[in-house]
């Protein structure tokens, strides 16, 4: 049986993880909120209107694409590309390529930071690998001028995160949505997965302070996942509503 990953591919091991998972979208929350096209996920209000609704429908898409039988995986990918045609017929504008590049890149620099935050370093075959999977799903995608290797993509990436990215009225807005939708308590945790895994760029751009609790509680928790006691913080940093949801990111 064929599938779009490969059944003992990195990718579903740092996918089929849910507090991977989580800090991946930890992550990426912070660098939407300053990218230059954030405004197109303010055209359709959903993101701002419940952002924990848009991370686990994004993780669902995920999900189907990274486990799923090959064509399956096809379909679950063409539904994104029809859903983001649909948005930019309303609109009457598309969608830079640069913004597609963009959310691609970030989807590939947070797995590796988070996998290794959270287990350990990746060879430069498993981040090869690792940016195969997630180039395939760009050019499906039909998004231009993606580099051919993983090498290439870093000098992009770097160049991605100088130029489209800015402090603006949309990052102050979404980071309020974050704490009426997170609460105070679990608002200022994201903040602290934020503060260790993104690039220098975002940091700063985010005024993030130097105040960083969570590292030192990192190793209790990499304990405490031995003693299969590891829930215990994964509900904590999503509302008990998702408690089915947090459960199903484990694949």
């Amino acid at each position: 049986m064929k599938y779009f990953v490969s059944e003992d591919s990195i990718v579903r091991s740092i996918w089929g993880k849910a507090d991977t998972v989580l800090f991946i979208f930890a992550g990426a929350a912070a660098e939407f909120a300053l990218n230059k096209a954030v405004d197109w996920l303010y055209f359709t209000g959903n993101l701002p209107a419940d952002p924990l609704a848009r991370l686990f429908s994004t993780v669902e898409y995920s999900k189907k694409i990274l486990f799923s039988k090959y064509d399956d995986a096809l379909w679950a990918i063409d539904k994104i590309t029809a859903i983001h045609k649909g948005v930019e017929t309303a609109r009457g504008m598309e969608i830079p390529q640069w913004a597609y590049r963009d959310v691609l890149y970030l989807l590939i620099d947070y797995s590796v930071r988070s996998f290794e935050l959270l287990e350990r370093k990746l060879t430069d075959n498993e981040k090869r690998e690792l940016y195969d999977v997630f180039y395939r799903l760009g050019k499906r995608m039909q998004i231009q001028d993606l580099p051919q290797s993983y090498s290439e993509w870093i000098v992009m990436r770097e160049n991605h995160l100088k130029e489209n990215l800015v402090c603006s009225t949309f990052t102050i807005d979404l980071y309020r949505q974050y704490r009426k939708h997170l609460g105070t308590g679990r608002y200022l945790l994201l903040k602290q997965v934020q503060m260790l895994l993104v690039p220098n760029q975002v940091f700063k751009l985010l005024n993030f302070n130097s105040l960083q609790w969570l590292g030192p509680v990192l190793g209790l928790y990499k304990l405490a996942k031995q003693l299969k006691l590891d829930w215990l913080l994964k509900e904590a940093i999503l509302p008990p509503k998702y408690k089915l949801q947090i459960k199903g990111l484990d694949n």
